[in-house]
Formats: C-alpha cells, sequence, structure tokens
C-alpha cells in the first residue's frame, strides 16, 4: 500500500481511476443526494488519537471502524479501548480508501488539517475536523473549494455559537447575539477578549529555541507526522503536547484558543460572509521557529467594529463588548436597563444545524462549516501572520489577500514538501 501511495498524487491519480474511484464513493451517497437506508448507521473514522482525539471515540450517533496514529503507541493504547472490529493504520491514506467510512475526523496537529480534509473530500468522505480549521489563509480556501466541488458536509469542533454557556459570560452565545441584533449596544461594537472578560490566552504554548537534535523513537513515524511540514531534525518537544510552540505546526495559545473564543464574536456581529481589513500587533519579536507571547492584538472591520486580544490584561475594567450605547461584562452584567427583556422581545437567531450526523444525513450544511469556519479561521491566521512579521497589516476581505505586502501574503500559502504539495 505504501509502495502504491508515496505521494498525495499518487492518492489522488489512484481515486479517480474508475474503479477505485467507485469504491470510494460512502455507502449513503449510493442511492442518491439524500438517500440513507433506515438501518444504515453512520460509520467513522478518527485521524489523530493522541491527545484531541480521545474525545472524537465516541462522539453522537457513529459507528467506528477505523482509528490511525502516526505514534505506534498512541495507536496501541487506543485499540485497547475500543471495539474489536476497529481496525488501526499508520497511514491515513489507507483509511480514505475504505468505502465503508462515512466520516472521518481530524485530531492531528494543524499543519495537517487543510491536507486530510481535503483528501477526504476528494474520497468522498464527509470531515469533522478539529480546529483550528487550517493553520493557513490559502489552505482554509482550498477547503472551501473541496468540499463545494465534492458536495461533502464539513464540521469543524468548536461549538458555542450554537450551544453550551460561553466561558466567562456565563451565558449562551444566543443571548449576546439577541443583544447585538436588537440594537441596544448601537454600532460600531468593541469586542475585548482577555483574562478580565473571562477568555484566558494559554501562554504556556510557547517553543523552545536552538533545540538539539535527538534519535527518532521506534514506535513514531516522524516522517509521517510531519507531512506537508518543513523537514527539521526531530525533538521530543516538537511533537505531540508542545507542538503548538511552533509556527511549521500551530500558533501557539492563539491557535489553540483563538477560534473557540472568536468564531462566536463573527457570528454575533454578522461577519461570518466577511474579514477584518486590519490588523495591528503590539509584541515581542518572534523568533523564527519558536513562538513567543504577545501584549494585544487588534482587528478592524470596515465598518468600525473591532475585535481586542488582550493577552496582558491590561483593561482591567474591559468589558466584553461595548458599544456607544451600552457595555456587557463577564458574567453577563450589563449597563442596559432591563436585559433580558430586551432579550426575551426579539426572535430567536435563525435555527441551525447542531447535530452532525442530521447535516451528512440530509444533505445541509453543520451550524459551523467550512465557509463560516474559514473566516475565523482567517481571524486567527491574520493574528498569526501579523505576529511573525511583527507589523500592522491591511486585509481585503474580498480577494482575501493583503494589500501592497508581498511578504505577508507569501504567509497566506506556504510551500508544503513536494510529496504533499497541492
Amino acid at each position: 500500500m505504501k509502495k502504491q501511495l508515496n505521494t498525495r498524487r499518487d492518492f489522488v491519480k489512484k481515486a479517480i481511476v474508475t474503479t477505485a474511484g467507485i469504491s470510494i464513493i460512502p455507502r449513503h451517497v449510493m442511492g442518491g443526494t439524500n438517500f440513507l437506508a433506515p438501518s444504515d448507521q453512520l460509520t467513522k473514522a478518527v485521524i489523530g488519537v493522541g491527545g484531541m482525539g480521545q474525545g472524537h471515540l465516541n462522539y453522537e450517533g457513529t459507528k467506528l471502524l477505523a482509528i490511525c496514529d502516526a505514534d505506534g503507541k498512541h495507536l496501541a493504547n487506543t485499540l485497547k479501548k475500543v471495539g474489536n472490529d476497529v481496525k488501526g493504520y499508520r497511514d491515513f491514506r489507507e483509511v480514505l480508501q475504505r468505502p465503508d467510512i462515512d466520516i472521518v475526523h481530524i485530531a492531528t496537529p494543524p499543519h495537517w488539517h487543510g491536507i486530510m480534509s481535503v483528501m477526504a473530500a476528494e474520497a468522498g468522505k464527509d470531515v469533522w475536523c478539529e480546529k483550528p480549521m487550517t493553520r493557513t489563509i490559502g489552505e482554509g480556501k482550498r477547503v472551501v473549494e473541496a468540499m463545494k466541488q465534492h458536495g461533502r458536509m464539513f464540521r469543524l469542533n468548536t461549538w458555542f455559537r450554537f450551544k453550551d454557556n460561553f466561558y466567562g459570560m456565563g451565558t449562551p452565545v444566543k443571548k449576546l447575539k439577541k443583544v447585538v441584533d436588537s440594537g441596544a449596544l448601537g454600532w460600531p461594537l468593541k469586542v475585548t477578549i482577555s483574562g478580565v472578560t473571562g477568555f484566558n490566552w494559554k501562554f504556556y504554548w510557547v517553543g523552545k529555541e536552538n533545540l538539539k537534535p535527538e534519535a527518532v523513537p521506534a514506535h513514531l513515524d516522524y516522517n509521517m507526522w510531519l507531512g506537508p511540514a518543513p523537514e527539521k531534525p526531530y525533538n521530543p518537544h516538537r511533537v505531540h503536547s508542545t507542538f503548538r510552540g511552533y509556527w511549521d505546526y500551530d500558533g501557539g495559545g492563539l491557535g489553540d484558543m483563538g477560534q473557540h473564543y472568536i468564531d462566536p464574536v463573527q457570528y454575533f456581529l454578522g461577519k461570518d460572509n466577511t474579514s477584518p481589513v486590519k490588523v495591528e500587533v503590539d509584541a515581542p519579536q518572534q523568533h523564527y521557529d519558536a513562538i513567543g507571547t504577545w501584549r494585544k492584538i487588534v482587528f478592524t472591520y470596515a465598518d468600525g467594529c473591532q475585535i481586542i486580544l488582550d493577552g496582558a490584561n491590561e483593561d482591567k475594567g474591559a468589558a466584553y463588548i461595548e458599544g456607544p450605547n451600552g457595555k456587557i461584562f463577564n458574567g453577563f452584567k450589563s449597563t442596559i436597563p432591563n436585559i433580558e427583556g430586551i432579550i426575551n422581545s426579539i426572535p430567536d437567531p435563525e435555527e441551525q444545524i447542531a447535530t452532525f450526523t442530521e447535516s451528512v444525513k440530509t444533505r445541509q450544511k453543520f451550524a459551523l462549516n467550512e465557509e463560516n469556519g474559514h473566516r475565523s479561521a482567517t481571524v486567527v491566521n491574520m493574528g498569526v501572520i501579523a505576529l511573525r512579521l511583527g507589523r500592522t497589516l491591511e486585509f481585503d476581505p474580498v480577494k482575501q489577500e493583503f494589500i501592497n505586502d508581498d511578504e505577508a501574503n507569501r504567509l497566506i500559502n506556504q510551500p508544503m514538501r513536494s510529496s504533499w504539495a497541492y
């Protein structure tokens, strides 16, 4: 199998051959766009079972058939937990070739999210992907294109826009959206995301400079773990639980928590189809490889709305949302009289599909899908690029590129190792 699938191109070529192409069409698509036999249970595979992937093993309404990990220990330990009918793989491309798998859960480090999502779509699979959706803006655009081209359903695994209490707010996002939609706060709005407002940034996700090369453990396929990322000498701090501290694989605390915190803001500000036009950073000079900390990142939209990431918690009295006519603080405390009455007086937001199996069965988009997920991931990735370059950047939300800045635009589509290039 590995000889047949040495590169991504080999996989794609194999997928488009007639016989192979038929074999990788999921069972629920065989009878037409909306076909699903009543007795036909949706099946899934989980790629990446060392950390977040453990939480994906038992997610809603599906039968687990396969797991995959480049680390043999992760694979062996997880196989002990699951049923005997679950098969383990070291190469995710073998998983994608199975015709009996409907949904692929991608719980790898973020440098794999984009390319695996695209390849899963090419193989006829629906995708449930961990956050951040992609590590670069360009990868996000390709995921959007792939899902549309191949008619696939996509779910991003952050859920606060449609369920659960939203961190320091102590309330679901729906109430925030209703207040914003009511106009009671006025316009434009400023949203401050900080420890003061109930959203702590995880600055322990920092990298180490001058890592010393070490021998690769026998149980780890390091070449596969790296995949499209640049080839760099192995060090245990580069992989597994500390990978978030390196630009090649993630974006530190911003990459880890940014989409959790920012996606609901995009939603309640009504920005799901656009992006900020400017990003400003206040941070120490960043290392070329190892991620450091930052003090503040400010995103500004064309209409004057702002999202402020206050990493240093400088504004001790910050409101979470502030407008010309009022404020909402941590714990949903507000300066607006009768805020609960206002909330109860206006209609609920439009209903969203909040169960992925329903999305797969009906072929209707999930609440947080590849399109709005790409836009909130773009906010995160704009911040990452500004941090790496250490300067203010202006952005065109329609073209999805930086204005008059070639260096910034080169970070939209970052090089991949040749065997994995799109």
